[in-house]
């Protein structure tokens, strides 16, 4: 450590700037002499440079051995100018003919875009901070094809990141992030409970303590692009490039946003305002303030449903707030009225402060950077607050012409208190927001409750003369006495060596280092309703990367150009955590403990999972007169997650290129590609999946107690392995106006890891084998257009559209029907079936006739248990962008879509059994009140027919809750499955770069201003009173969804400054 701390200073202080400087001036244009705006200039061998301005005018520093400029702009063939004795160079541009974009490929090795033939789409970081987000992944939504986000709407919450579809029933399916050749967890840490909606918190995803402002681009690698990684690249690789300093000069950039927040009023729960409090249409009868009465005017306190009377202004009742010896209310009648303030007033406005600075500079030989970040987020929620620090330093020196050494390390810190309690839990108030409450209920009632005492005195009470909660807590209360706090140390970072043995050939050398640390701290005030509760967490992640290998580069002649690599990898990694709780309540409250629990302590559960692969890896490629590429590459895993004699695994793939354009010559085609490829690539057993491990309950007395787990452990299990192949078209014409990149691919995943049902008579219920197969297969479009590209304006247009069909092709033999991904409440499960895409929807389903829903001799709909209610894979998802730019002035959005697939809401099942929705009330077809009852008038004729065939003509009750024919006691499941497709205004961004004349003569030397949005309007939904992107957290679960939090849409700005 101390030497790498040395090796720092060093190159920090070996900067000069004694040389003798030179300006340069001079304009950009094409060739009919029109300004090119914003194009690059940049020293030859250095990354010292400039933009031209909407003149295109530049001007330029030099040092004095710098003597040639390259001139380069998106759309335009490179320009390379050597200088001469005048101090003004003005060039013509050509528009180009080929792409020549430089990519970052596996191993974070540059190719040539020219010499791919595998599927690779780069987002540059700019795209991902234009509109800033403390997660950047949130940022690459809408932007990729073939890419699938799912999020959480939580503070700081996880998010899922699939490609190509989900590949595994029961593993991993989630892309493997690299950072400058380096692996990098992208851990969640989130239970079983949380991912099936069944109460815990979303600690988010580790990856989100990437700082988005030091990524200089980001690369998505699919299918064979992806296979150099082995038995981790079966599920895509996205790449991570970060920004490395300059040479011959030295750069201040300090960023400042902020943006605000506010819920969108349509994915809040919406109150019918025309009944109260009940399950059943009248008042509680009580005496308590009325002795020898009895009086009727009460409301049913014990009722957290809204299936009571009609509400009257006119009529004074006994509410929850009459009970309160603390309340303004005590002792006294009110108004039976629909609450002024709903639970949309719970939500707070949102505050997100990103602040950063970078200082970047160097010498002829060195590079360096160091860079900091503050995140400060303030939630929707009361007392929830996260904040992260991110620091950055990066290093490079080149000691002699042939050897370069460099070094980046990261370290992120991150604070959280009051994250967002998920699914249906105490600790989720939106559980009794949109599933059990009453509609009479003023939600500043309920903050004023707590603020005059801090006390647990809410709306359900536990008697008449008992305030205490029956059902649910005080929602302020929960969020200020029963609340969770966190921390995470993160480390990343690596040191590379690179020595030019020929002009061919380099030797390269990196170790990379990946290091977390989460303590999770879980409280629960004594006087909730579910008890008091101390819970701890510590987790810890280590992983260790050493690479060595050769890359050989050489033309050959004219026509030929060959490319190698050979090379080994070395991982390790360690994983533990210690979980510890209290058990039954506490016996002080507030003080949160271990040594606290009422009752015995549960037996802390321990884990430590090492893993140990090592592999070796070769590629090599040809390319003939820049049109022809063939590339092939292998590559051997031995992991110690398998059997020692059977641990060993080749990774194969071949592709190929050819650059038609050039045969062709046309003036309107300005590029062609075909390109196609073939690979194998795995997703490894898990760890300690070998051998059976003893679990330890709690001991009996002082005896110590051991059993076996229920699911037995399988010594032969072999990894994963995804057969892929795809075709590519990539075309441009017209000067690159216009152009497309289109993809077909075909992917099948063997050797599932899934569990099957053994015999209880073996001491276990289950059993992991190798079996199974699953499908994929889709198209991926990317295309850009440039309708208007003018002196002073342009406007550019890109689009990418995906379409990804999914099967579960077999499992393990005829007796295996289906295996059981998740459970939900209500019924509802997701499984894998043979025959249909991965996860779809099982529970009670309508009966149909005719393809109508058929109704039983009550007239309440008919059902059958076990059917498929749903599938959650969408038919496909796109994303449409545009950005137009008149001289300094730029204006950009995002249209992020994604149709199909179907969501399961709890919040509609329960929320309309207890009468909350307004599609309970209301009249029916005879103008009368529905519930009302049906002798008056009232009730309902559900749409439908008889199981004959004629259409329903039999009204039903809809007075109370257990007669309605909303919630789910009288319907099947299937009635609250939505379609979850979406449309939604992702990004805006209006950005203003002050000229450049503005600072000539001065330390700054720009200042960009810019306003953004985020999700600014959901155009398109079908799903009730929520988002469909909402998920409970990251992990292969979907399709469910109960105690939804709203989506936010945020506003902010940002001013970036150049010094």
């Amino acid at each position: 450590m101390k030497k790498l701390l040395l090796f720092f200073v060093m190159v920090i202080t070996s900067i000069g700037f004694i040389a003798a400087q030179r300006t340069i001036t001079g304009k950009v244009t094409d060739v009919k002499g029109d300004a090119i705006i914003g194009g690059n200039v940049v020293a030859k061998g250095t990354q010292l440079g400039t933009i031209t301005d909407y003149d295109g005018m530049y001007k330029i520093t030099l040092l004095e051995n710098s003597n040639v400029l390259v001139f380069s702009y998106t759309g335009y063939e490179s320009q390379e100018i050597t200088i001469g004795s005048s101090n003004v160079v003005n060039v013509k541009l050509v528009e180009g003919k080929i792409l020549e974009e430089v990519v970052v490929t596996a191993l974070g090795l540059e190719r040539k875009r020219n010499d791919l033939s595998v599927s690779a789409q780069q987002v540059s970081g700019d795209d991902i901070n234009k509109v800033r987000s403390n997660n950047f992944v949130s940022n690459l939504s809408g932007k990729v094809a073939g890419l699938d986000i799912r999020q959480n709407n939580s503070m700081g919450g996880s998010t899922n990141i699939v490609l190509r579809g989900n590949k595994s029933i029961t593993g991993n399916n989630q892309a493997l992030f690299v950072i400058d050749g380096v692996p990098v967890a992208n851990n969640t840490y989130n239970t079983s409970n949380t991912q099936t909606g069944r109460a815990g918190y979303d600690y988010g995803s580790s990856i989100a303590d990437i700082n988005p402002e030091d990524i200089q681009s980001v690369n998505v690698l699919k299918g064979a692009a992806a296979a150099l990684y082995g038995s981790r690249g079966t599920n895509g690789v996205i790449l991570i490039t970060t920004k490395k300093g300059a040479k011959d000069k030295f750069n201040v950039t300090l960023n400042s946003g902020f943006t605000f927040g506010t819920i969108h009023k349509s994915t809040a729960p919406e109150y019918q305002k025309e009944y109260g409090a009940g399950y059943y249409p009248f008042f509680y009868e009580s005496d308590l303030f009325t002795p020898g009465t009895n009086s009727t005017n009460y409301v049913d306190y014990q009722a957290d449903a809204s299936y009571g009377p009609r509400f009257n202004p006119s009529l004074n009742v006994y509410d929850w707030r009459s009970i309160d010896p603390k309340s303004p209310q005590y002792g006294k009648k009110s108004a039976w009225v629909a609450a002024a303030n709903g639970p949309d007033k719970f939500y707070e406005t949102t505050l997100s402060s990103n602040q950063s600075v970078i200082f970047e500079g160097g010498g002829s030989t060195t590079q360096y950077k160091v860079a900091y970040t503050r995140n400060d987020e303030k939630g929707m929620m009361p007392n929830s607050k996260l904040n992260k620090n991110l620091f950055n330093i990066y290093g490079s020196i080149e000691p002699t012409s042939k050897l370069k050494i460099s070094s980046s390390i990261n370290y992120s810190n991150t604070n959280a208190v009051g994250r967002y309690g998920s699914g249906y839990d105490n600790a989720n108030p939106n559980t009794m927001f949109r599933q059990w409450f009453q509609t009479n209920v003023d939600i500043l009632d309920l903050k004023d409750a707590y603020n005059r005492n801090q006390q647990n005195v809410t709306w359900n009470w536990s008697a008449p003369d008992d305030a205490s909660p029956i059902y649910w807590d005080n929602p302020y209360f929960m969020r200020y006495k029963s609340y969770q706090s966190d921390s995470r140390n993160k480390f990343f970072g690596n040191i590379t060596a690179e020595y030019k043995i020929l002009p061919s050939l380099k030797l390269i050398g990196r170790a990379g280092g990946d290091m977390s640390f989460d303590i999770q701290e879980e409280r629960r005030n004594k006087s909730s309703v579910d008890k008091g509760l101390y819970s701890v967490r510590n987790l810890s992640y280590k992983e260790y990367n050493y690479d060595l290998f050769l890359n050989f580069n050489k033309d050959l002649n004219t026509n030929l150009t060959f490319d190698a690599t050979l090379g080994t990898n070395i991982r390790r990694s360690y994983s533990s955590s210690i979980f510890s709780t209290t058990n039954t309540d506490l016996v002080v409250n507030e003080l949160y403990t271990i040594g606290n629990s009422s009752g015995t302590p549960v037996a802390p559960v321990e884990t430590y999972i090492p893993i140990g692969v090592n592999g070796v890896f070769a590629n090599a490629g040809i390319t003939y007169n820049k049109v022809l590429t063939l590339e092939g590459t292998i590559r051997r895993d031995q992991s110690t997650t398998l059997p020692a004699d059977n641990n060993s695994y080749f990774y194969p793939s071949v592709s190929a290129g050819y650059i038609f354009s050039k045969a062709i010559n046309q003036s309107w085609l300005s590029y062609g590609k075909l390109r196609a490829s073939y690979a194998e690539v795995g997703n490894d057993a898990p760890g300690l999946s070998i051998f059976d491990v003893y679990d330890k309950p709690t001991a009996f007395g002082s005896v110590a107690l051991f059993s076996l787990p229920a699911q037995k452990n399988n010594s032969n299990l072999k990894p994963e392995r995804t057969k892929s192949a795809e075709l590519g078209l990539d075309m441009q014409f017209f000067d690159n106006l216009f152009g497309f990149e289109l993809t077909y691919y075909n992917s099948r995943t063997l050797n599932q890891i899934i569990p099957i049902q053994v015999s209880g008579a073996t001491g276990y219920t289950s059993k992991y084998i190798n079996s199974g197969e699953v499908k994929n297969n889709g198209i991926e479009v990317i295309a850009n257009v440039t309708p208007i590209r003018k002196k002073d304006f342009t406007w550019r247009l890109n689009f990418n559209f995906s379409k990804n069909n999914n099967e579960v092709v077999s499992l393990f033999d005829a007796n295996t029907k289906q295996i059981v991904i998740a459970t939900f409440q209500s019924g509802v499960s997701l499984v894998a079936i043979p025959g249909q895409p991965f996860g779809v929807l099982k529970g009670r389903g309508f009966v149909y006739t005719n393809g109508q829903k058929t109704v039983n001799e009550d007239g309440y709909y008919s059902s059958k248990t076990d059917q498929i209610i749903g599938n959650i894979t969408p038919d496909w998802q796109g994303g449409a962008g545009s950005t137009l730019t008149y001289k300094n002035l730029s204006f950009g959005f995002l249209v992020d879509m994604k149709m199909g697939g179907s969501i399961y809401s709890l919040d509609q099942a329960y929320g309309q059994y207890t009468g909350l929705y307004p599609n309970t009330a209301g009249n029916n077809d005879l103008g009368k009140p529905k519930r009302s009852p049906v002798a008056d008038g009232g009730g309902v004729i559900l749409p439908g027919v008889k199981a004959d065939g004629s259409t329903n003509d039999i009204r039903v009750s809809a007075e109370d809750s257990d007669v309605n024919p909303y919630g789910i006691v009288n319907n099947p499941n299937e009635a609250f499955v939505y379609d979850a497709s979406y449309v939604k205004l992702r990004e805006v961004n209006i950005t203003y770069s002050l000229p450049s004349r503005l600072f000539s003569g001065k330390s700054i030397k720009g200042l960009d201003i810019s306003l953004v949005g985020r999700n600014l309007w959901i155009i398109h939904k079908n799903l009730p009173y929520a988002d469909p992107e909402e998920v409970y957290s990251a992990g292969n679960v979907g399709g469910h969804q109960g105690g939804a939090y709203p989506t936010l849409r945020s506003m902010g700005f940002n001013l970036k400054f150049k010094f």
